[in-house]
């Protein structure tokens, strides 16, 4: 049987959870696990599931509604013992300072570059799985 990641997307946007889930694919790189997609549509989804435990990485809409992924990403550093890596996804490249504000681990832009976005994500997978080792 083959190790799983499991990767938590947040976005009240249906379209930028599709994006996010056909730029991950199976597997983001060969040599991270096979990734298991659990999509949140609303900040007390993201927070229920992240308290349930089991998440290796978030992705987090900047652009969410009601409350940004920025805003979350750094609620959730906050509030979350051994919170997992987030990828934020920013609108513009110029944001990048506020997704360091927000304290996430990395950044990209949306709409999302699958070649950007799956680099990004396995970066992440590949440092959660070294912390575990």
């Amino acid at each position: 049987m083959q190790p799983t990641a499991t990767v938590l997307v947040y976005s009240d946007d249906s379209t930028t959870r599709e994006q996010v889930r056909l730029a991950t694919g199976r597997r983001p790189a060969p040599d991270v696990p096979v990734v298991e997609i659990l999509e949140c549509a609303t900040p007390a989804a993201v927070i229920k599931e992240l308290d349930r435990g089991g998440i290796d990485v978030c992705v987090l809409d900047g652009e969410a509604v009601p409350m940004g992924g920025m805003g979350m990403c750094r609620q959730i550093k906050d509030e979350i013992f051994n919170c997992p890596p987030v990828l934020l996804l920013i609108g513009r490249p110029q944001d990048a300072w506020l997704a360091t504000w927000s304290r996430a681990d990395a950044a990209v832009t949306h709409p999302v570059d699958p070649v950007e976005f799956a680099s990004a994500l396995a970066s992440l997978l590949r440092r959660k799985n070294l912390q575990n080792v």
